[in-house]
């Protein structure tokens, strides 16, 4: 199994276990009340929603992973998603971890 494969199998599961956040807005109000430990970026998002996503995840010193397209990202999912906020430390330690290799 690859690490994208693996990263996406936990993604699945934090969804199944409520673990996570998807959507915009819901993701921004995540990174900023600091519930989010992990932000997943599609890589083919659109650069101003890139920027914004990069930005305040920095500003609040909140990981990012933007190497998994829209497709992976909603096919993990199960709704069309361009932004997810991972709210487990675990999960997000684990995909961190993962993706890093």
């Amino acid at each position: 199994m690859t690490p994208k494969q693996a990263c996406l199998n936990l993604l699945g599961l934090s969804r199944r276990a409520k673990q996570q956040i998807a959507g915009e807005n819901l993701t921004l109000t995540a990174i900023r009340n600091q519930s989010a430990k992990l932000v997943f970026i599609a890589s083919d998002a659109g650069p101003s929603t890139a920027k914004k996503f990069h930005d305040k995840a920095q500003s609040y010193d909140v990981p990012v992973i933007d190497t998994l397209t829209r497709a992976e990202l909603t096919a993990a999912n199960g709704k069309p998603r361009t932004v997810i906020a991972i709210t487990d430390a675990g999960f997000a330690k684990k995909m961190v971890a993962i993706m890093t290799k």
